[in-house]
């Protein structure tokens, strides 16, 4: 699978759920063991360690060493089911085949994004099961496996925030499941208490973010904005035009960082995606437009491309605008350090 392009990934993943998933109620009695935040290993990016999130596309580096930001960035689910494992409804953070899925999808072509703006910290965490967000008998168990996996983010960001913050701006990013805890920490931690005065913005992408779902932290409404957030979840455009309804879910546009349904930003707008081989940009990928709740593009054109069949590109939400999320994060926490001034 690891040949495959990037954008490829998700409906495989998708399929190895089918068989493999947690067949009885979450059951705390038999949950793995709490992880330790004070171990380097516990953590899938740390700038004290060398790690897939240190790399970058070529003619791109890494800024971390010099950056006065943080990032802390929550990666997405991983844990899918296999034919002989993943079957639990949390994941253990010692999980060999699971953590290195993590790092050679997620942690290489998304936590990457950010190594340009900040110092990347990725804690692991006991992630909910794939099937969380397709059981439909059991409601309960799907809950607390995600509020675990959450306790596990809160724990991991305190100890951050301890041990390394050290009164340094940061960075709150997520994709997926990452996108979920992400929202409910910055709304439990940061907005309404000191820390709002660190945070250099949100990336809460691939989850829906009702527009009150904050009660103090807005939507990001210039690129250069701080203190805010962005959201969107990207489909292609013809399903998006027939299937897209929810007006009252917050969509940024990371072409031209608007949130206004109809401005429509051309591929031109598109300085680079990263798909397979990571180390390669791709400008022009593909579109983008706000539409009731969904950021519409264009079906991407790269290498394998004819086996992209799915409509809904959420595995792509970072990577189709890789390089314009980049430089937006860079240029946020340029504006903060600013300000700060």
């Amino acid at each position: 699978m690891k040949h495959f392009p990037f954008l490829l990934w998700m409906p495989l993943l998708l399929l190895t759920n089918c068989s493999v998933h947690p067949k009885k109620p979450f059951d705390a009695t038999r949950i793995p063991a709490t992880p330790n935040y004070s171990e380097l290993e516990n953590w899938a990016s740390h700038p004290d360690k060398t790690d897939l999130a240190d790399r970058t596309p070529a003619g791109l580096s890494d800024e971390q060493a010099t950056t006065a930001v943080d990032v802390f960035f929550l990666y997405p689910t991983t844990y899918t089911g296999s034919k002989r494992s993943e079957k639990n409804w949390n994941a253990a953070v010692d999980d060999e085949k699971v953590n290195k899925k993590t790092d050679e999808s997620s942690i290489l072509f998304q936590a990457s994004i950010f190594n340009g703006a900040g110092r990347v910290f990725a804690p692991r965490y006991r992630q909910a099961h794939l099937h969380v967000f397709f059981c439909q008998k059991d409601t309960t168990s799907p809950r607390e496996a995600l509020d675990l996996a959450y306790s596990d983010v809160k724990a991991a960001f305190k100890y951050y925030l301890e041990h390394w913050n050290q009164g340094r701006p940061f960075i709150i990013a997520g994709h997926s499941q990452g996108a979920r805890h992400a929202m409910l920490l910055i709304r439990e931690m940061i907005e309404n208490q000191p820390l709002a005065d660190q945070l250099v913005a949100g990336y809460i992408v691939g989850w829906p973010v009702k527009d009150n779902f904050f009660s103090q932290c807005k939507p990001c409404a210039t690129p250069e904005e701080t203190g805010c957030f962005c959201s969107w979840r990207t489909w292609e455009r013809k399903y998006g035009l027939r299937k897209a309804y929810e007006s009252n879910v917050v969509c940024t546009n990371p072409l031209i960082w608007s949130l206004e349904e109809g401005q429509y930003a051309e591929k031109a707008f598109n300085s680079g995606a990263v798909i397979r081989p990571f180390n390669t940009l791709r400008p022009q990928m593909t579109d983008a437009e706000v539409y009731k709740g969904v950021l519409l593009a264009r079906k991407p054109k790269f290498p394998g491309s004819v086996l992209l069949v799915r409509k809904n590109y959420h595995i792509g939400d970072f990577n189709l605008y890789y390089l314009n999320v980049r430089e937006n994060a860079q240029t946020r926490a340029k504006m903060f350090m600013q300000a700060k001034k």
